[in-house]
């Protein structure tokens, strides 16, 4: 899919082609991360704020669009909807930006805030100031449309969303887990008939997830992730309302655990995620990442300094040798809304007593409490898989 392809996708007021949605990724990470989301097939990026304005020109190079994110403040971080100066303040930041970038080759939309409304019972006045701002990102850049992302919470508020925002062309959802195959419907019972973007398409959220008894939600493996990705993917790409789909998220990120919602791992390596986005943008991988048919812990319960048991049933492409990486890190507690920055939990040092590709065992921590098992399975190529296992240390 070509440039013009991914233009004609944007237009106010028009339902998109399906071959011509915008085909990419939300994307946080470094130049090496960008350059491999482009050799994987993608044509379109999301970037979340000002501070992502460096992949304008090496977007460019690679023959990148971008959707360019405009921060704007969020009531649940201190920002006063009612505060005049604290409105005209932001109003100025965001028209410096507008007006620095706007005929930048790479620039595709503009991406006005993200989940504003978040933690508020009435999400109106937090998209009024979104809508107010696209309408002065609009008279300064005509030329790009404006697109405002919400969090995908009820039908409620998507009724509420077919009335409001006169100044946005796009409305963008972040949405996750089974929730997206039903997402046409919805749109239309709520009476939404501009184009949508999905924003952030995601597996089964954290706030999604069964829980262990102590609360600890259980997180699926990044081959369980691909499948949801390659079924999400076919589907989204039929429906003529959608205008574009960005998996999230084309990098590394702590948020419930270190490999909940990346495509990545910190190291930068590929999953089988990553091939499933790459084949539904038309570049099938030559080698696909191992894949993990199953996982499983001795018992969710151990007492302090008892033997702790685990495996994991991996194989590569290629039926080649697997190497695997086993660590306990304590269960995370730094737990925010909406995506903000999480601090990682600390990694325990326990002693291994025998430990391969496909097993494991460890004396459990002497310290009570709640941790997880992280399983990282890696093939001959460097290509990844992941898994990880919440487990318990509790006194009888």
């Amino acid at each position: 899919m070509g440039t013009a392809p991914a233009q004609a996708a944007a237009t106010p007021g028009k339902a998109a082609p399906a071959s011509s949605q915008w085909q990419g990724a939300a994307f946080e990470g470094d130049r090496a991360s960008l350059a491999a989301l482009a050799m994987a097939g993608a044509k379109v990026i999301r970037v979340y704020r000002e501070s992502d304005a460096w992949v304008l020109d090496e977007a460019h190079k690679l023959g990148l669009k971008v959707v360019m994110g405009i921060w704007l403040g969020h009531p649940r971080h201190g920002f006063r909807l009612e505060d005049d100066a604290a409105r005209a303040a932001q109003e100025r930041q965001v028209s410096e930006f507008v007006r620095r970038y706007r005929k930048h080759p790479a620039l595709l939309s503009w991406g006005v805030g993200n989940e504003v409304e978040t933690d508020m019972p009435d999400p109106a006045p937090a998209w009024r100031e979104v809508d107010r701002i696209a309408g002065l990102v609009k008279a300064l850049d005509p030329t790009h449309p404006t697109l405002m992302v919400v969090a995908d919470t009820s039908m409620e508020r998507l009724r509420q969303l077919a009335d409001c925002c006169q100044q946005v062309d796009m409305l963008g959802i972040n949405i996750y887990a089974g929730a997206v195959f039903d997402l046409p419907q919805r749109l239309r019972t709520a009476g939404i008939s501009k184009p949508v973007v999905v924003a952030e398409l995601g597996p089964l959220g954290q706030w999604q997830a069964g829980r262990k008894p102590w609360g600890a939600p259980v997180e699926l493996t990044s081959s369980q992730k691909a499948e949801f990705f390659r079924k999400a993917l076919a589907y989204l790409r039929d429906q003529p309302q959608i205008a574009g789909v960005f998996p999230f998220l084309w990098g590394a990120k702590q948020e419930q655990t270190e490999t909940w919602h990346g495509l990545l791992l910190p190291d930068g390596s590929q999953t089988a995620m990553t091939d499933a986005l790459s084949a539904a943008w038309g570049k099938p991988v030559a080698t696909p990442a191992p894949v993990i048919r199953g996982v499983g812990i001795g018992r969710d319960v151990f007492a302090p300094g008892s033997e702790v048991s685990a495996g994991v049933d991996a194989v590569s492409a290629a039926n080649g040798p697997l190497q695997t990486d086993w660590k306990v890190l304590a269960e995370a507690t730094d737990l925010r809304l909406g995506g903000d920055i999480e601090t990682a939990p600390a990694r325990i040092p326990v002693k291994v007593l025998q430990a391969d590709a496909a097993s494991v065992r460890f004396i459990a921590p002497a310290q009570p409490g709640a941790y997880r098992l992280f399983i990282t399975v890696r093939d001959a190529s460097g290509k990844a898989a992941t898994a990880n296992l919440p487990f318990l240390v509790a006194r009888d």
